[in-house]
């Protein structure tokens, strides 16, 4: 029986990890996790926020999802937006989800991101 969501695995390019790590590091404020030493033989990189994980592997035959994402809770979405515009990071805001505040954004292999905020 699934008793909770553990991780969520994105696919990135080989060779992207350095890039991911500033991103999911330094733009996003998530905290880089150790893979085992079988796995890091595979490249990629995890990372991990609060009760968030996230897997990034890599795919030879790398392609971003256009509609596919990873939705993200954040707490004070308005300064949360802030920080990935000091980063210069494009945000895209949409209003059509009830009862949330929410953004979009792609991370630097392209992976769609969505942050979102429960209004009230």
């Amino acid at each position: 029986m699934i008793t909770a969501l553990d991780h969520v695995q994105l696919a990135a390019p080989p060779g992207s990890e350095r890039e991911l790590r500033s991103y999911y590091v330094g733009v996003l404020g998530m905290t880089e996790v150790p893979k085992p030493p079988v796995l890091a033989a595979r490249g990629g990189c995890w990372f991990r926020a609060g009760g968030a994980h996230l897997h990034l592997g890599t795919d030879q035959d790398f392609r971003p999802a256009r509609k596919a994402h990873v939705g993200l809770r954040v707490r004070d979405i308005e300064a949360y937006a802030d920080r990935l515009a000091a980063h210069d990071v494009p945000i895209t805001w949409d209003d059509d989800l009830p009862g949330h505040r929410r953004f979009y954004t792609e991370d630097p292999v392209g992976n769609r991101l969505e942050f979102l905020e429960p209004n009230g």
